[in-house]
């Protein structure tokens, strides 16, 4: 066996180089002078914090329409030519829209791929964006990319990152002390496991109705354990997601007397929410009003 190691390992070497030298070439080239950057982003995640950190210095499109379902969207073949002609592509993971790894992979040599999720810490939870920590150190990878393509102007990313790094800053410091006094800390959420990270970051304990997709069965049974689960802690308040029908919210509601509150997932908006522009900023202070509200908190 010792006389064909060398062979072995030969071949082993060259199989590495040839995948290394057939691997399609990514080249980070800047964009003319004078140019912006083509920015695409899967959703509305990646699509608020790049407007906000570039302001009008690119031309940003989102490939998921306002008010569609992020983890089931089906891209159509202008997508892919969108993303292989753009300077920079964003997405947020591969857990939350499988569908954007096969258009990452189909990018254009000159296409610099993010996903946002590489820069956040590890968590079960794949709504990486319901930590500001996390959306701290995803908005200076963002940021850096911008410079990396238009670096005439990366004294403007960089102002515009540190405004919103003491943004998410303040934000927290509003939710550590908005949900420090509450008479109850239990969220219960008629909607998808979105905001485990949120609570978890804020003591407070969470029932969600469904997993982390919308995708998740809404069953007889699991519906029947919420509304006792509802009633026999004496739950006064329910939450549910913006964009998801008020039907089955209202349903529970009616069983138990719950009142019902919005969170906002910020990985899909309504239409009029995306014609306003509302930020990340903006969304995340209107749960924490939801939060305080729906609690009980002391302001």
């Amino acid at each position: 066996m010792k006389r064909y190691l060398p062979a072995v390992v030969f071949l082993l070497l060259a199989a590495l180089v040839w995948r290394l030298w057939s691997a399609p070439r990514r080249h980070h080239m800047p964009v003319e002078q004078g140019a912006k950057p083509r920015v695409v982003v899967s959703g509305y995640v990646p699509y608020t914090l790049v407007k906000q950190l570039a302001a009008d210095r690119a031309d940003v499109s989102m490939l998921l329409p306002a008010n569609a379902e992020p983890h089931s969207f089906e891209p159509t073949p202008g997508a892919l030519i969108k993303v292989r002609e753009a300077d920079l592509f964003v997405y947020v993971s591969d857990r939350i829209e499988p569908w954007a790894k096969d258009i990452a992979s189909g990018a254009g040599e000159n296409t610099q791929v993010l996903q946002a999720a590489q820069y956040a810490a590890a968590s079960d939870d794949p709504h990486v964006w319901m930590d500001f920590n996390n959306v701290k150190q995803i908005a200076k990878a963002v940021s850096a990319a911008l410079a990396e393509k238009d670096p005439a102007h990366k004294d403007a990313y960089a102002a515009h990152l540190k405004a919103f790094d003491e943004e998410m800053t303040a934000l927290d410091e509003a939710y550590k002390k908005g949900l420090a006094d509450c008479q109850s800390r239990e969220v219960v959420h008629v909607g998808h496991l979105a905001f485990k990270n949120l609570t978890k970051n804020y003591d407070l304990s969470l029932s969600a109705l469904a997993g982390s997709s919308h995708d998740g069965e809404h069953s007889v049974r699991k519906l029947a354990e919420l509304v006792k689960f509802i009633k026999n802690n004496h739950v006064r308040v329910i939450f549910t997601e913006e964009t998801l029908s008020p039907r089955l919210s209202a349903a529970v509601a009616g069983e138990t007397g719950a009142q019902v509150l919005p969170l906002y997932t910020v990985e899909h908006v309504s239409k009029q929410d995306f014609d306003q522009g509302v930020t990340y900023g903006e969304l995340m202070r209107r749960n924490l009003e939801s939060l305080q509200r729906g609690l009980g908190c002391q302001a």
